[in-house]
């Protein structure tokens, strides 16, 4: 799992860096509206709301635009888009597959924006099911290193239906199914281990070992697909392995 955590870090520096963009801000902003349409606009009786929320905050969102989110998706106040997440599937240079999440109020103008970003950057369109047969829907928590060992978080999360701690550099990520990312987070918070982030995400079954020309084409294919409004996520079953990973760090 190597290459993976080495992908994961890589990952992780960059949400850093997109958090500073006021794109960053706007999709935020987006899912707290949808997380207070779907299940209430009670964070205390909303767990993903309050997720939502505390991203955002952590991401330094104003009070005032995560409170008119909240009150836009809960209905106490008018204005909310009616938003719906659509997948698009595809294949990156070199037969990377990758899956676009979209959160969008048109679905027209989403579909020929992820088309035309993918064809003009050496990506192709897949039919439904092609490629989003390879991925499955994780639940990913992260928390810092510190004084803990991988031991010490395997421990903790073991009984909670946790598939595997990977070491992140200054992190721990523990992957589990979806179903259960609430008993692992809390199993965490049990154990007086602080949960850093929670996301839901998609992990490809099978991994594409990538070299350095396809690695920097895939991730500059993904972060043009993300400079899309309607653009929420991207994800990909890329390899990065260890010796590329740290040519990518020396380039940065």
């Amino acid at each position: 799992m190597s290459g993976h955590s080495k992908w994961a870090t890589t990952k992780h520096k960059k949400a850093a860096n997109d958090a500073k963009r006021g794109k960053e801000f706007a999709k935020l902003i987006k899912n707290i509206e949808v997380a207070a349409r779907t299940g209430g606009g009670d964070p205390a009786a909303n767990p993903t709301l309050d997720d939502m929320i505390r991203k955002a905050k952590k991401a330094s969102v104003p009070n005032d635009n995560i409170e008119r989110a909240r009150k836009r998706g809960s209905g106490e106040e008018a204005g909310g888009a009616n938003w719906e997440t659509v997948m698009y599937e595809g294949y990156g240079p070199n037969g990377v597959a990758m899956l676009i999440e979209c959160l969008t109020d048109n679905r027209n103008r989403a579909a020929t924006e992820v088309r035309t970003r993918m064809t003009k950057n050496g990506g192709n369109m897949a039919d439904s099911g092609a490629v989003s047969y390879m991925f499955s829907r994780k639940g990913v928590s992260t928390v810092k290193k510190g004084e803990l060992t991988e031991d010490d978080v395997l421990l903790a999360v073991l009984d909670a239906g946790a598939e595997e701690v990977n070491d992140l550099g200054d992190m721990f990520e523990v992957v589990s199914d979806a179903a259960d990312t609430k008993p692992v987070k809390e199993a965490l918070q049990a154990a007086d281990i602080e949960v850093e982030d929670t996301e839901s995400e998609f992990r490809a079954s099978v991994e594409n070992p990538a070299d350095l020309a396809t690695a920097k084409k895939i991730l500059r294919l993904i972060d043009i697909l993300e400079e899309s409004d309607d653009v929420q996520n991207v994800y990909t079953n890329m390899n990065i392995p260890d010796d590329v990973a740290a040519q990518l760090e020396d380039e940065d």
